[in-house]
């Protein structure tokens, strides 16, 4: 088999990935494309025979000499469909100011294709909808995303209104923006809180208000996967259920959220255990969704948990 179009292809792309970022790192190349170390290497020495100024140092990266550009690049069909998706999604998914900038950058991507594709493109993005869920974002804020992004860019503190989910006050605190993920269809960002003296969580939902100020970072943190990755000291209680295979289909993706940790089938149906963190509010609220399908087979106290939680459901229907 030629490899030499795929090897092209290959170095194009590298060459493209140096344009995007100020480092690039050979490892994160080889993930990229597969290959091994030694690939990358010779491909950046075939990019730097062609005349593409590139400067290396040891334990850091690749990365272009200031000023050097590619000429425009063209963007095959399936790239443009994948504009679609991407700017659907950002409707729903991103607040207001952060979706603006996106509009307008696509825009200006839209502007350099080909009449053609601009044609392909115009075809079928009315024809793909995303239904509003439930809002991500609070009416009050709807700057948070663009805000925590410029806080974690610029090392800036930020300083947040935040309400819980169970007290109607809110409190007011400076926090160093770690990281935003999207987690169970909410936005959730980890910072330290000079408050608490500690990394916490939030919802953005619940943000009120937030701003950048001009205080920078007392700390050097770690990337937000060091933080989410964190084995922590919650304790759990083990939780054994019997469940018909017929519904435990359609909870691969909740039961994650209660501390699934496997499951096996016994006598037709499936038992699934979990290590819970929360046995008196959160799981017996799970089991509800499916109790008619399920049993328990450990602990006694979660069924005396579920038992005094239907309990106080029947007082209100009364």
């Amino acid at each position: 088999m030629d490899e030499t179009p795929k090897r092209f292809d290959r170095i194009v792309a590298i060459l493209i990935q140096l344009q995007s970022k100020k480092i690039v790192k050979a490892q994160e190349l080889a993930d990229r494309f597969e290959c091994s170390l030694r690939t990358i290497y010779r491909d950046i020495r075939t990019l730097e025979a062609s005349g593409v100024p590139i400067y290396s140092e040891a334990g850091v990266g690749y990365a272009l000499m200031d000023g050097y550009r590619l000429p425009p690049v063209m963007f095959t069909r399936e790239e443009v469909s994948s504009f679609i998706a991407a700017e659907k999604l950002m409707q729903k998914f991103t607040d207001p100011s952060l979706g603006t900038h996106y509009a307008s950058a696509m825009y200006k991507l839209k502007s350099v294709l080909r009449s053609n594709d601009k044609d392909y493109l115009s075809n079928i993005e009315s024809r793909v909808v995303m239904q509003n869920a439930e809002p991500l974002f609070n009416d009050n804020s709807p700057n948070t995303l663009a805000v925590l992004f410029e806080g974690i860019a610029e090392k800036k503190q930020i300083l947040l209104s935040y309400k819980t989910f169970d007290k109607d006050e809110k409190t007011e605190r400076n926090l160093e923006p770690v990281g935003v993920f999207h987690d169970h269809n909410n936005w959730y960002f980890l910072g330290y809180c000079h408050l608490r003296k500690d990394y916490r969580q939030f919802r953005t939902d619940r943000i009120q208000a937030i701003k950048k100020t001009d205080l920078d970072f007392t700390i050097e943190h770690d990337s937000l996967d060091t933080y989410l990755n964190k084995n922590e000291t919650i304790p759990t209680t083990k939780v054994r259920i019997l469940i018909d295979k017929k519904i435990a289909r359609y909870l691969e993706t909740e039961r994650k959220y209660h501390g699934f940790v496997s499951e096996k089938e016994v006598d037709g149906k499936i038992e699934m255990t979990f290590m819970s963190r929360d046995i008196e509010n959160a799981f017996p609220r799970f089991f509800i969704m499916f109790g008619d399908y399920a049993s328990i087979l450990e602990p006694e106290q979660l069924k005396t948990n579920i038992i005094k939680l239907l309990n106080t459901i029947t007082k209100t229907l009364s």
